[in-house]
């Protein structure tokens, strides 16, 4: 059974961090660049990035109980487990307070496009704040890919 649950920590990486960045950085990429009406490409982009969410809280969740699991209040002194629970919150900051704050704001746009709008200047902000989060992420995902963190969680 540990062999079990060793594997799934393996697949809830890759799937985890293969997200990140197959997502954020080439699909909503492509869109971007196909999709010629950008609030389209805006609306999908967004809808894609939640799905990579969920799926983050679900993989790192069991990242992190699995470890719990096995090391007890030792895994408190892992690196593995603090990069992990990092991610983590970055997910849950970005899915539970800054992309439903970006939707509130086109919301209030009071025109169809938001980049055309008074609340232009505050949507940008938050945009580069969230680009600067989902990098953040990214990176450490990569930081566990490459430390071969599958092995040691």
């Amino acid at each position: 059974m540990k062999n079990l649950a060793q594997h799934i920590c393996s697949l809830a990486i890759t799937a985890w961090v293969g997200a990140l960045w197959a997502i954020g950085y080439i699909a909503v990429y492509i869109l971007f660049r196909a999709q010629p009406d950008k609030q389209l490409a805006g609306l999908l982009s967004g809808q894609m990035l939640a799905v990579v969410s969920y799926i983050g809280i679900v993989c790192g969740t069991y990242l992190l109980l699995y470890r719990l699991s096995i090391s007890g209040k030792a895994a408190l002194r892992e690196w593995v487990f603090w990069l992990v629970a990092a991610m983590l919150a970055i997910t849950l900051l970005l899915q539970f307070g800054i992309y439903p704050l970006m939707a509130d704001i086109k919301l209030h746009a009071q025109s169809p496009d938001v980049m055309q709008s008074a609340l232009a200047p505050q949507f940008k902000m938050w945009h580069g704040i969230s680009s600067i989060l989902y990098l953040a992420e990214s990176l450490l995902g990569a930081v566990l890919v490459i430390k071969g963190a599958s092995k040691k969680l």
